[in-house]
């Protein structure tokens, strides 16, 4: 077997099932859970009916570069959301959603070398350390700041970590802190980049639901604005499955550094990777169209305005920049108790915080707060949420948030 297996932590989720193995929830109440980012809005008609219009597809091997279509269709969607010129012939690849792309790409950068580091804010999407971990490298894991928005701290990053750093993740929109990164901080990473070396890999899977009238600025777009024209060093991850409700087709693309998207074409015909033929029709759908995305933006914001301010009143949480997170501290500060007393009494799931980061020099920057996955219908949202403002104030009638 491969040792570097043995580095691998328990997911979040299995954690969480260990925590809640002893629990009977109260069954005066039916069961919500806000524990999974998994969207669970209707997924659009003209995807599905795509898919089905596509099902010759089905008797052909696809291409690991994708269909030349596809590729163009998330080229021009870059353009109109993003104000970026990428060419679709080398620039861009179909990947099975996000997660096993920043997965595998981690693999195509990684070199093996001893003491090499893999960057990853902190808390963290737990893909980017499993990475790491088998690509034999090290994590140093970079806080983020609650008193700035949850901004993360890459001036406490050393210059010798940083020239052992191969690669760096970023998050923006965060996972879980909804925060977005603003152009100065990427400017502050390019010009980090281009001093060490080091790739810098950027997920964006959650760019579509936001709460102002601005979009999130994107790493390509950042970029572009910086002058990096050919995204030197640079490749962003994006998905179709929360922006369009379709977690289960598995389907997404990658962009960004010429220099980098053909090795990882080469990884990625050796992995066996390639995206379905009709996955890919329903997919040139999807991003070629806008108007089922506002509307699940509409219903994200309508569930955000409602939920929101009731939790303010009992727990330290505000709107957060974009995403479908709530990252709210708890009275008290033991996010696992209160996880577990929430389910056992109103049979509400939410995900402790410690669990989406890790402990560095004594502090762990997830403990004392809880991740609510807004993803089900408002009614259901509003539901949990007014269960758990009951909880906090029978439980801790003093706190304040």
């Amino acid at each position: 077997m491969n040792p570097l297996l043995s580095r691998l932590q328990p997911y979040p989720f299995e954690r969480l099932r260990h925590l809640f193995s002893d629990i009977q929830p109260n069954p005066d109440f039916r069961a919500i859970s806000l524990g999974i980012g998994e969207p669970r809005h209707a997924t659009p008609e003209l995807i599905i009916q795509s898919l089905r219009t596509h099902t010759s597809e089905l008797a052909a091997y696809p291409a690991t570069a994708g269909l030349a279509d596809f590729r163009q269709a998330c080229s021009n969607w870059l353009h109109r959301r993003y104000a970026v010129s990428v060419d679709p012939t080398n620039q861009i690849l179909p990947v099975n959603g996000s997660r096993e792309a920043l997965f595998s790409f981690a693999q195509t950068v990684l070199d093996g070398q001893e003491g090499s580091y893999v960057v990853s804010p902190n808390p963290f999407y737990q893909i980017y350390e499993g990475a790491a971990f088998l690509g034999n490298a090290s994590v140093h894991y970079a806080p983020s700041v609650a008193s700035q928005n949850f901004a993360i701290d890459w001036d406490s990053i050393s210059n010798d970590v940083w020239k052992k750093t191969r690669l760096l993740f970023v998050c923006s929109p965060g996972n879980p802190t909804g925060a977005v990164m603003p152009l100065a901080e990427w400017q502050k990473l390019f010009a980090l980049s281009d001093t060490y070396g080091f790739v810098i890999a950027s997920d964006e899977c959650y760019s579509e639901i936001y709460f102002g009238d601005t979009p999130p600025l994107g790493g390509l777009q950042a970029a572009a604005l910086s002058g990096r024209l050919d995204f030197k060093r640079l490749v962003c991850f994006t998905s179709l499955s929360k922006r369009s409700n379709v977690p289960g087709l598995r389907s997404g693309f990658v962009a960004g550094d010429a220099a980098l998207i053909a090795p990882f074409l080469l990884y990625r015909t050796y992995h066996g990777s390639a995206m379905g033929g009709m996955v890919q029709q329903a997919s040139i759908a999807a991003w070629n169209d806008e108007a089922h995305v506002a509307a699940n933006r509409a219903l994200y914001k309508e569930k955000f305005n409602q939920v929101t301010p009731l939790l303010a009143e009992v727990l330290e949480v505000s709107l957060p920049d974009a995403g479908f997170y709530l990252w709210a501290g708890v009275p008290g500060g033991d996010d696992e108790a209160f996880a577990r007393d929430l389910l056992a009494q109103y049979n509400v799931t939410v995900l402790p915080g410690r669990y989406l980061a890790r402990e560095v020099n004594g502090i762990n920057p997830g403990q004392g707060r809880i991740r609510m996955a807004l993803v089900a219908q408002p009614q259901e949202c509003l539901e949990a949420a007014n269960r758990i403002v009951q909880f906090v104030q029978s439980h801790f009638s003093s706190s304040t948030p």
